[in-house]
């Protein structure tokens, strides 16, 4: 597996000139003398080294340009200071820069602007700020950048380079920022190793992302296997849930009670008896008599529905 790697990498190569001086640039002259960290890179992180060293005419060997790899994450391709300097002095619209600090005293209520890197010992350093001049331009390109936004940090904690002069390090970061917005052709996609580069989110690696799939398939399959085999199966007659229907109630009628049936139609001739003789009183559905009183588990002798 080694070897097929490296006779990739031998594939890989790139020849351009910087100043006059002919680079020549393999992919294991990256993996071996240009890549810092403890972890190897990738093939695709090689060829994206390659390319950006050669169209941006970047000396590696310099340290124009490095990459660095730790673990799994994606490497980082980092371009000195010195190379952003150079290429904006080739471009003839470079007309010049200016970079300071930014600094607030409790005394004060406005921040100052200092030129320079240098912060008395009142003041308390909160950013910084530059300004990059184009002779093609009338506005210059002013950036104010947040000390916490960029300082580098290790366990909560300055990192060794920001502890010690962190007036330094924040202007040289606003001047790069400053610079790569003035000359978004020349210096597009570089970055120095204290920018602060927007890390896409990394993928999963493709074992990974397949081993996930294929574990989605399964439960997909094994669930449809057993749905199968509970419709196939003749023992399994339970009804589902969903299958279920509501059980309608009859209604079991009790039987009629024949001394009512009777009484009941004695009272109806006598009522047809009085109807026709001439009239009917107010006591005439009970011939004088009480009013039946209605049975409670009487029920109708006729089913009108």
């Amino acid at each position: 597996m080694t070897n097929e790697v490296s006779r990739k990498d031998d594939k890989m190569e790139v020849e351009y000139k910087v100043n006059g001086q002919n680079i020549k640039l393999t992919g294991n002259m990256v993996q071996n003398f240009l890549t810092n960290g403890n972890s190897k890179i990738t093939p695709q992180e090689t060829m994206m080294f390659l390319s950006l060293c050669k169209y941006q005419k970047l000396n590696p060997f310099i340290n124009e340009a490095y990459i660095i790899k730790y673990g799994s994450a994606p490497a980082q391709i980092i371009v000195s200071k010195e190379a952003f300097m150079k290429r904006a002095e080739s471009n003839p619209d470079y007309d010049g820069i200016e970079a300071g600090c930014i600094a607030i005293n409790e005394d004060d209520d406005e921040p100052r602007y200092t030129k320079g890197a240098f912060i008395l010992p009142d003041e308390t350093l909160v950013g910084g700020w530059a300004q990059v001049y184009r002779k093609d331009r009338k506005i210059p390109t002013r950036i104010e950048i947040s000390l916490t936004e960029f300082q580098k940090t290790k366990n909560g904690r300055p990192s060794s380079t920001w502890a010690s002069m962190p007036a330094n390090m924040i202007r040289k970061t606003a001047m790069v920022n400053a610079l790569r917005e003035a000359f978004p052709q020349d210096l597009g996609n570089m970055y120095t190793e204290d920018d602060k580069q927007e890390a896409s989110e990394t993928p999963k690696n493709a074992s990974q992302a397949s081993q996930d799939n294929m574990t989605n398939i399964n439960d997909l399959a094994k669930t449809k296997k057993e749905q199968i085999k509970v419709a196939n199966d003749p023992k399994d007659v339970t009804p589902k849930a969903e299958d279920k229907k509501p059980v309608q109630k009859v209604q079991v009628r009790k039987p009629v009670d024949l001394n009512q049936l009777d009484k009941f139609e004695k009272e109806q001739k006598a009522f047809l008896k009085q109807a026709k003789e001439g009239g009917i009183d107010d006591d005439a559905e009970t011939n004088g008599s009480e009013p039946v009183k209605e049975d409670p588990n009487q029920t109708e002798l006729f089913d009108t529905k």
